[in-house]
């Protein structure tokens, strides 16, 4: 609160010292320049993804790199060419992998220039909007409600500042400061305004390490990350003891050529290794980012869209979200015979009297203009935690009065006719300020008791044109919307029943404060109005309690804490500096229709990989398997590196990237790893066992020269029919493309076997007719028991 000398011009930013007469210059451009020269400027690290380097470092130095390269080499010494044409796939696969991930960091940084911070720096006495970065020490920086404190500093100015410091300390009731009082980076203002001097900067604010880390564009806290890792941990447990085996029996056992031993050794090795499936994630993941920041929706950590996916009820705020920023006033009810003139006055000093008005402010101001007779001598700003702003007023004639502006049902008491008035506005989905006159000091906790209706003023909020079809979609996906406001519970009702949101609305000042309660009263209820910063975040922890997912909108400081509780926050870029720290997605365009596009891209992502994944990991079941049956019947292994090559890009490669990358609106659902492994561990099994005893019988019915290679054609037609059965079943529901897919693969291979020049690169040769329609009819009799199979996996193991 602040107390002005009504003879003195205002500035924006007042000191609390009375009376003002002057303000702090800032540094001078010589001081400025000074200080770059010596380093001491806010060299933060740049808020985005990792560097070039560390891309590419990321996607070469892998384990399963360094088990294909070193098997790469083998067999380039010891095998023709089309032996080690598993090698360049890896090769073409980690150069997709950098270049995506390349231009998504491009994306990525370019959009967080536009979202970053820009906070107002005094310089030579004139203010001005700076980079961070461009901030050096000793620099005096400006704030009001919304803005981020960037660097630690200390007060120099304040006006009834009010910062929230409860992202570093967790206290959540904001902090009153005063002149020479610390500022930490990280905080936020949530009321009144001020000035600060930068005492730390760049890495030497801790506080800034910590938010900068924590905000930082990043893979983790994926469960589809986390659920890979863990398969591609229990699949290197199974590699190790496997192909030793493979590798005895091959080579001391059978007492093969060596050359030939070490080929199908490693033929049985490298399909072990599901080396797409990590490049595939990545990939999804990367496009996802850059089709986003194509619609200008800043994605600050990558698993917000796998994240955003798997919400089932998204918390709206109205102002900001639902409606548009600005608003009209449409009416004036001077009430209890008040002069309606006066009133105007009265008003229009009221605007003039924050420096930082807020949307309602604002339209207040544009429609009464400030009279030059009127001062503002104390000023008490407006905060969502008390629901009104007020100031005292020397009026053009000497007299003095003081004023609240806010909520009427907060400013008077339930029996108040005012508020009958009121109601009935609301109930058009009308915004309604009260203003009122009090005898009591602004400081005094008990101001509005007392309070003298004087007016009320009518103010219309504008809807988005695309909130209705937003809400629409969400409905349809069966995620839940509740609208979460400060405003009026039925004012706030009316908005959203014109947006076609329908349901329970509730006074959150009547919600149980226990959690159980208000999780219960949360489910029931769709709009609640009235509702408190701290309220906002109770309601995000009691949702989540339910086994909710919850997804948090919002643009102001009174949405802060509850867009960090969230499991996905959701900034718009025209927010205040606090919301777009903490949010994890952050809307540049400030539209909330593009909210359906993240929670699309999401559903892709992850119902694509979870498709995909079950190719990759039948591949690496059923080639376990054959590598232990082979050991155990102390036979050749019956494929060479160029045979399970052809398969890989046939049945997996190639459909797998069209795959990932198709269209899919399926909610995602929990349990990844539960849910992948349980088609692949027996698709897998299926298919080795099919695959060896095709081959044991090939074995029995062809002999001399040249049985080996017959035997191995047979049996990769067995694994060719039984891998493109899985990935017809993968594919479904089928659409024109995904049957052109399933269709070409197919013709590709039959391509091999009847063109003499691919029969011979590939070793793949068709010897009679027995022994291959055998390998068909035994592939048919397994597609069919795979049908059965997954069907009752569906319904003993439910996801």
């Amino acid at each position: 609160m602040t107390h002005i000398d009504a003879g003195t011009d205002l500035d924006p930013v007042h000191p609390t010292t009375a009376p003002v007469t002057g303000r702090a210059r800032g540094l001078t451009a010589a001081e400025v320049a000074e200080r770059v020269a010596r380093g001491e400027v806010n060299d933060v690290p740049v808020r985005s993804s990792r560097s070039l380097a560390d891309i590419v470092r990321a996607n070469v130095f892998t384990r399963f790199n360094a088990i294909i390269g070193v098997l790469w080499l083998i067999m380039l010494f010891v095998a023709p060419i089309q032996d080690s044409l598993f090698g360049f796939v890896i090769l073409a696969n980690t150069g997709i992998g950098i270049v995506q991930e390349w231009r998504a960091k491009k994306t990525l940084d370019s959009l967080a220039v536009i979202g970053e911070a820009k906070p107002t720096v005094r310089r030579d006495g004139v203010a001005a909007v700076v980079g961070t970065s461009e901030i050096v020490l000793g620099d005096l920086i400006e704030i009001g409600p919304g803005d981020k404190i960037v660097v630690d500093g200390e007060c120099v100015e304040t006006d009834g500042l009010e910062i929230d410091e409860s992202l570093l300390t967790g206290e959540a009731d904001p902090v009153v400061k005063h002149p020479g009082d610390p500022v930490m980076s990280g905080s936020f203002v949530v009321a009144g305004g001020g000035a600060f001097t930068a005492t730390k900067v760049g890495r030497e604010a801790y506080a800034a390490q910590l938010a900068e880390e924590a905000s930082r564009f990043t893979l983790v806290h994926s469960e589809l990350r986390s659920g890979i890792s863990t398969i591609l941990k229990y699949v290197t447990w199974m590699m190790v003891p496997t192909a030793i085996g493979l590798i005895i029996s091959q080579l001391i056992v059978k007492e093969n050529a060596f050359k030939d031993s070490v080929a199908r050794t490693v033929g049985g090795i490298v399909p072990m290794v599901p080396e797409g499936l990590v490049l595939l994630t990545s990939v999804a993941f990367a496009i996802g980012v850059i089709r986003l920041g194509r619609k200008q929706c800043l994605v600050q950590e990558l698993p917000a869209i796998e994240g955003l996916a798997r919400v089932d009820t998204v918390c709206l705020d109205k102002t900001g979200t639902l409606t548009e920023g600005g608003m009209d006033v449409t009416g004036l009810r001077p009430l209890n015979g008040s002069d309606e003139a006066y009133v105007r006055e009265v008003l229009g000093a009221l605007g003039e009297s924050d420096p930082r008005p807020n949307a309602s402010l604002k339209a207040i101001i544009e429609a009464y203009p400030d009279s030059e007779d009127w001062r503002c001598t104390e000023a008490l700003p407006f905060s969502s935690a008390r629901k009104y702003s007020g100031a005292r007023l020397s009026e053009g004639d000497g007299q003095s009065s003081t004023w609240l502006l806010g909520a009427p049902d907060v400013l008077l008491p339930d029996d108040d006719p005012a508020l009958t008035e009121t109601e009935r506005l609301n109930e058009e989905g009308l915004r309604v300020l009260l203003l009122a006159r009090v005898t009591r000091e602004l400081d005094d906790p008990e101001v509005v008791r007392d309070a003298h209706p004087t007016a009320l003023v009518v103010l219309e909020q504008r809807l988005r044109p695309d909130a209705a079809d937003t809400l629409r979609y969400f409905e349809e996906q069966n995620v839940r919307a509740k609208v979460i406001s400060g405003d009026n519970a039925v004012s706030v009702g009316a908005v959203a029943g014109k947006l076609g949101l329908t349901g329970e609305v509730v006074d959150a000042r009547r919600l149980p404060a226990e959690r159980d309660g208000m999780g219960e009263a949360l489910d029931a209820g769709t709009v609640f109005g009235r509702v408190t910063p701290q309220q906002k975040r109770d309601m995000v922890g009691a949702l989540q309690s339910r086994g909710h997912t919850v997804a948090m909108t919002g643009d102001g400081v009174n949405d802060v804490l509850a867009l960090k509780d969230a499991d996905i926050g959701v900034s718009m870029g025209s927010g205040s500096e606090a919301t777009r720290a903490v949010a994890q997605i952050v809307l540049l365009n400030n539209s909330f229709a593009t909210l359906p596009s993240v929670v699309a891209e999401g559903r892709r992502v992850i119902g694509n990989i979870t498709r995909v994944a079950t190719l990759f990991l039948v591949k690496t079941v059923y080639s376990v398997l054959l590598a232990v049956l082979v050991a155990c019947w102390q036979v050749e292994y019956p494929f060479l590196p160029r045979h399970l090559t052809l398969l890989s890009t046939l049945t997996i490669g190639v459909p797998a990237f069209f795959l990932a990358l198709a269209p899919n609106k399926e909610r995602a659902r929990p349990h990844f790893v539960r849910r992948v492994m349980r088609y692949a561990v027996p698709g897998g099994v299926l298919a080795a066992v099919a695959t060896f005893a095709t081959y044991l019988i090939a074995r029995h019915y062809y002999t001399g020269e040249g049985a080996l290679e017959a035997e191995t054609s047979a049996a990769t037609l067995t694994l060719f029919l039984i891998s493109m059965w899985v990935l017809a079943i993968i594919a479904r529901p089928y659409t024109w493309w995904r049957l052109g897919l399933v269709a070409a693969m197919g013709g590709a291979f039959v391509l091999v076997l009847v063109v003499p020049g691919l029969q011979d690169f590939f070793a793949l040769r068709l010897v009679g007719t027995t022994m291959p329609w055998t390998a068909v009819a035994i592939a048919a009799g397994s597609a069919a028991a795979l049908e059965f199979l997954w069907r009752w996996v569906d319904h003993r193991f439910p996801a």
